[in-house]
């Protein structure tokens, strides 16, 4: 692992900490990344865009490649089965102000592996090595990318894809301790990542299953990564960023966020979302990251979550998500709700 006091580079870009947050579709939008940058993220990677610029002109593509006020630097991902579209997709983007390209070979999802794209790709290491090169040749701009162990457990090829990419010149590369076919279910496994970052010689951040500040220092320790990418873990919890950079640093727990706290970053997201897509969208894309905070919530019982939920997703309005919000975030929310169950019975 890099050593503590030299920080991990990309190109130009130096990672202010060890601690990413990895690319989601559907969650990693503007406003999250921008929220976990203020949270301790040292690195965001925008979501997936095709690379297909035809299709580009759609809405979900437009917010998908808006960076507008982010700090640099500007993380561009982008997903295809063909060397030469993804290519010119990077081209297009580094002249859209994309600072870092990285390419997705990771993503498990059934309709882009039916693309013969994202982990669908491991299958193939000639199309793997025409891609890395195709794409590095396109831009001066550093060229990262993101993989999984393999297709399936008998097909764990990372390392061999880590040497392609490395001989192509990918400057970085992101690797999911989980093959395709796990997709996001079972436990992740980090012998891989260990045998990856001991073959190759350029940064390898390690992925899957890191929830809190103990597995992450753990996981660090074992793989020898130089940074860890944090996807499923921050959902619900942005605070996650800060607290294993705290962790990392004095080996000692930052205390949870107050109730005010959450109020206050639940309120900024809520109003940030609302920006980003407007009132009607925005309302309904925040029904699913107030979902997520409630399960993080260990105040309320999975039936209180449960009940929560159900009220927050009948309301239709900014107003009323930020006056439900108020009594939630109160200390005696949970003794509330549990007297109504119990009068309820």
């Amino acid at each position: 692992m890099t050593p503590a006091d030299s920080p991990v580079t990309i190109g130009p870009h130096a990672l202010p900490n060890r601690v990413i947050l990895a690319p989601m579709a559907g969650v990693t939008d503007r406003p999250f990344r921008q929220l976990c940058r203020r949270l301790g993220a040292g690195w965001v990677v925008g979501e997936m865009v095709t690379s297909d610029p035809s299709l580009w002109n759609t809405r979900k593509s437009r917010q998908r490649m808006d960076h507008r006020g982010e700090p640099a630097p500007r993380v561009v991902q982008i997903a295809g089965g063909d060397a030469a579209m993804l290519a010119e997709a990077a081209r297009l983007n580094a002249d859209l102000g994309a600072e870092v390209i990285d390419i997705n070979m990771g993503c498990p999802a059934k309709k882009i592996c039916r693309k013969a794209a994202g982990s669908a790709l491991m299958r193939d290491e000639r199309l793997v090595a025409n891609i890395v090169n195709a794409v590095v040749a396109a831009v001066d701009v550093p060229v990262t990318l993101k993989i999984r162990t393999g297709w399936c457990a008998e097909s764990r090829n990372a390392v061999r894809v880590a040497r392609i990419a490395e001989d192509a010149g990918i400057q970085a590369l992101a690797v999911h301790g989980r093959h395709r076919q796990q997709r996001y279910a079972g436990v992740a496994e980090y012998d891989t990542i260990a045998e990856v970052k001991s073959r190759v010689n350029l940064p390898v951040f390690a992925n899957g299953d890191i929830t809190g500040p103990e597995k992450a220092a753990q996981v660090l320790d074992y793989t020898d990564a130089d940074a860890l990418m944090i996807g499923r873990g921050a959902q619900g919890n942005p605070w996650i960023f800060e607290q294993i950079n705290h962790y990392l640093a004095r080996g000692t727990h930052l205390p949870p966020p107050t109730l005010a706290q959450r109020h206050r970053v639940l309120g900024e997201h809520l109003s940030e979302l609302h920006g980003f897509y407007g009132e009607v969208m925005g309302v309904r894309i925040a029904r699913k990251h107030l979902g997520w905070y409630l399960e993080a919530d260990s105040r309320f019982t999975p039936a209180q979550q449960r009940i929560l939920k159900q009220q927050f997703n009948a309301l239709d309005t900014p107003s009323a998500q930020f006056d439900w919000l108020l009594p939630v975030m109160a200390p005696d929310a949970a003794e509330r709700l549990s007297a109504k169950e119990r009068h309820a019975a």
